[in-house]
C-alpha cells in the first residue's frame, strides 16, 4: 500500500504543546483514500530533524509527505509555497543551537518551491470554511530548515510529492500570548486531511469526498 507521510514537531520556546504534532498524531494508522498515513515527531533541532525526516523517507518511500510546523501570531492554515538555504534563527533551537546566516545544505540551491497543489488546498479550505492562504515564507526556523531538506531530498524523488503546512496557535496557548490568534484542535485536524485529499486528488483523480478510516 502507498504511504503518506506526516511531520510534526516537539515543543519549543517553553510551550507546554505544539499544534503541529497534536493535530497529525491522531492521523497515524489509519488509511485515506487507499494510503497508509505514518506520523512521526520531529525534534525541534537543526540538523537533527533533518536525519529524522531523512530516515522516515527512506523507510517509507512516502508518495506524499506534508510536514506541518507550528506559527504562533498567524490566523489561519498557511499553504507554504517556498523554502530558502539559509538556516538565521531569532532563538536557539531546543538543543541550544542558533545558526546565523548559514545554509541548510551546503551548495544548495537558493531556494526549493513546494510541489504540493498549494493554490488547490487554500481553495479547499476556504469552501470548508476554514481559514486559510498561500505563505511566501517559511520563516529561517526549523521549520524552514526541515522544508527545504524535504524538498532537496524529494527533488531526486520524482514519484513524490512535498510541502509544509504552517498552523496557528491552539486555543490554551493563545491564552497565554495576549491577542495571539487560535484555531481549534479539531479544525486543524480537518483542515489536515483536507489538504492530504486535495493533494492526493491532484496527484492520482481521488475524488475529494473520500474520507480517513481505522
Amino acid at each position: 500500500m502507498k504511504t503518506v507521510l506526516l511531520m510534526g514537531f516537539e515543543p519549543f520556546e517553553q510551550e507546554v504543546v505544539n499544534p503541529s504534532w497534536e493535530a497529525i498524531a491522531g492521523f497515524h494508522g489509519q488509511i485515506m483514500a487507499g494510503y497508509h498515513i505514518v506520523c512521526r515527531q520531529l525534534p525541534c533541532v537543526f540538523g537533527e530533524s533533518l536525519d529524522m525526516l531523512f530516515t522516515a523517507i527512506d523507510r517509507f518511500s512516502p508518495s506524499l509527505v506534508i510536514a506541518v510546523g507550528q506559527a504562533g501570531g498567524r490566523t489561519d492554515i498557511s499553504i507554504e509555497r517556498i523554502a530558502i538555504n539559509i538556516d538565521d534563527a531569532r532563538i536557539a533551537d531546543n538543543k541550544g543551537n542558533q545558526p546565523i546566516d548559514q545554509p541548510v545544505i551546503a551548495d544548495g540551491p537558493t531556494a526549493w518551491l513546494s510541489t504540493l497543489p498549494i493554490k488547490s488546498i487554500v481553495w479547499a479550505l476556504q469552501q470548508a470554511g476554514i481559514p486559510a492562504s498561500v505563505s511566501q515564507t517559511a520563516g529561517t526556523f526549523v521549520c524552514n530548515h526541515v522544508m527545504y531538506g524535504l524538498l532537496h531530498m524529494l527533488s531526486q524523488r520524482p514519484m513524490s510529492k512535498g510541502g509544509f503546512i504552517h498552523i496557528p496557535y491552539l486555543p490554551q496557548q493563545a491564552a497565554a500570548h495576549l491577542g495571539a490568534a487560535s484555531m481549534s484542535l479539531e479544525t486543524m485536524q480537518r483542515g489536515i486531511e483536507i489538504a492530504i485529499l486535495t493533494a492526493l486528488s491532484v496527484e492520482t483523480d481521488i475524488p475529494l469526498t473520500g474520507g480517513a478510516t481505522h
